[in-house]
């Protein structure tokens, strides 16, 4: 799913590779799917990935060695799915699987495990993580719960999470000390931001903030920070069976359920409406542009060039600023803004085993192999996306790419216990597309309350129709 160039957005996340791991016993798992396994396998391997096909095949390049070492039998083939978002790239998947031509594993962020999962699509993970628990305790011990928790859905496991990306704010340190404005610290306030971007908006041809109209990082960050979300949260139970093994002892996993179980929307409340009318107003003021839809390439050229004194980023953006040619300095990120409270959205990406494969044993020890470590570079070069693993956030990883604040990306997860998973349920497509639509009607009529009562209602459709 990488578009590598001069600016890579946020469904840049995910790509497969691998690191050697040698192959450790494959049999048959009672209980993991209904579908067969064909132990000793051969034929073709497929894994689905979101991105064209000649990143796919550079990709197959340096993951067929290692698939042949796990099973000199096997051919992989990997297939690209392009698209503008995430809901864009799940809509091509169903029709591909409507068609008979489901892969093995397929690359699947937050957006898409609760919707996989409903479809009975993929196959829970618990029964392959239990077996291996012994040796993947390093694993659980360098990845925050968090993410994990993120890709749980009714008690039981989707996926290893490799990536995550955190709604943090960067900004032009050029145009900061242009404006006569202080780099913000971490406890930073919504009055503080909006004072740095009403300021460095008077500069000519400079915008102060800058955003895009879609469900990760958009206005729905300033809903998170002022205590609102689409729907209600709450967690489904379970998940013992993980948190009482793997994250044994770990004061970070303690009241972690059986992943995010999303109810009734919430879209038209008070503090849902006050945060996206905030951003229209910003745009009244002149101190922000009409947004784009969809992914953040075009935004981050525009912040590369020095038109945009501050944008919402994750950390993909290091990576894409520096393809785009922004030096480690020229730019910096710090926490998203305090608000109502300082809570931070997110969305993490991993893999998961569709549920027809026959080699889903097989499937399993390459899902092992990109979660090592040692993977995430071949994984994602270039820092276009964030590590998982607590262990490669280094100074040494951003030393070429900046920012100067790098440890942001993760301590966010860490400082900000609340920080919780951009709001997808099983109808995900559904809510995407309507709330495309109805910010887009509010920034075209300037009244939130009205596109937000619309979203209500859509939602609430969407929800019975599941």
């Amino acid at each position: 799913m990488n578009q590598f160039g001069s600016a890579v957005s946020r469904r840049s996340l995910l790509q497969a590779g691998g690191a050697g791991l040698g192959l450790a016993g494959l049999g048959t798992l009672a209980g993991c799917s209904k579908g067969s396994d064909s132990g000793s396998s051969s034929g073709t391997f497929k894994m689905l990935y979101f991105g064209d096909q000649k990143s796919a095949d550079a990709l197959k390049a340096k993951l067929a060695p290692e698939v042949t070492k796990l099973d000199s039998k096997v051919t992989l083939e990997i297939s690209a799915v392009n698209g503008t978002d995430w809901n864009d790239f799940f809509a091509k998947v169903l029709t591909q699987i409507a068609s008979g031509t489901a892969p093995d594993i397929v690359g699947v962020a937050t957006e898409g495990v609760q919707l996989m999962a409903s479809k009975d699509l993929a196959i829970p993970l618990d029964d392959y993580v239990k077996k291996d628990m012994a040796s993947m305790k390093p694993y659980f011990d360098d990845v925050h719960p968090s993410l994990v928790e993120a890709m749980m859905y009714q008690g039981h496991l989707y996926e290893l999470p490799s990536d995550f990306n955190c709604g943090n704010m960067f900004y032009s340190t050029k145009l900061f000390h242009q404006a006569g404005v202080a780099e913000p610290g971490p406890n930073w306030t919504i009055d503080d931001f909006h004072n740095a971007v009403e300021k460095i908006a008077k500069i000519p041809g400079v915008n102060g903030f800058d955003w895009v109209v879609r469900l990760w990082g958009s206005w729905t960050s300033f809903m998170y920070a002022n205590g609102g979300n689409l729907l209600t949260e709450s967690k489904f139970s379970g998940g013992d069976w993980l948190w009482g093994t793997a994250y044994a002892g770990n004061a970070a996993a303690a009241g972690r359920g059986g992943g995010y179980q999303w109810g009734a929307p919430t879209a038209n409340s008070p503090a849902v409406v006050e945060s996206l009318q905030y951003l229209i107003d910003l745009k009244k003021a002149g101190i922000a542009p009409s947004p784009d839809v969809g992914g953040g390439g075009t935004l981050q050229g525009l912040f590369a060039s020095q038109r945009i004194g501050a944008a919402i980023g994750g950390g993909f953006w290091a990576g894409g600023l520096h393809n785009a040619g922004m030096a480690p300095d020229s730019f910096n990120v710090q926490f998203f803004p305090k608000w109502k409270s300082q809570r931070h959205l997110f969305g993490t990406g991993g893999y998961a085993i569709f549920k027809s494969s026959k080699k889903k044993d097989l499937a399993w020890e390459v899902l092992k192999v990109l979660a090592k470590p040692e993977s995430f570079d071949i994984i994602a070069p270039g820092n276009v996306t964030t590590s998982a693993h607590k262990s490669l956030a280094t100074a040494e990883r951003y030393a070429s790419t900046g920012p100067k604040n790098w440890k942001v990306f993760y301590d966010t997860l860490t400082e900000h216990p609340d920080t919780g998973p951009i709001p997808a349920p099983p109808y995900y497509n559904a809510l995407a597309t309507a709330l495309n639509t109805r910010t887009t009607q509010a920034i075209s009529t300037g009244d939130a309350k009205g596109a937000l009562d619309g979203l209500q209602s859509d939602l609430e459709a969407a929800s019975k129709a599941t």
